[in-house]
């Protein structure tokens, strides 16, 4: 299967837009008292609500890469077609 163009872009777009996104989450998170149990950045163990967190943006952090390694790979093999 080869993916247009269009396509291709669309999920290199998504993979761009996830790395852009996600650290900038993370670091709010990480700044989050919610984070931490003893409510100060940094001090004691992390709560369920960090982990839970870091989970989420590392699969979504994962997927975002798969789908722009995608479209990097669909729009040189469409390149390749012409």
């Amino acid at each position: 299967m080869v993916l247009s163009r269009g396509w291709s872009a669309f999920l290199v777009g998504v993979g761009v837009w996830t790395w852009v996104i996600w650290p900038r989450f993370a670091l709010a998170i990480w700044n989050d008292p919610r984070a931490w149990s003893t409510g100060r950045v940094g001090a004691g163990p992390a709560t369920g609500f960090l982990w839970v967190h870091a989970l989420l943006i590392a699969a979504s952090l994962v997927i975002g890469t798969t789908a722009g390694v995608l479209g990097v790979r669909g729009w040189l093999a469409a390149r390749r077609s012409r």
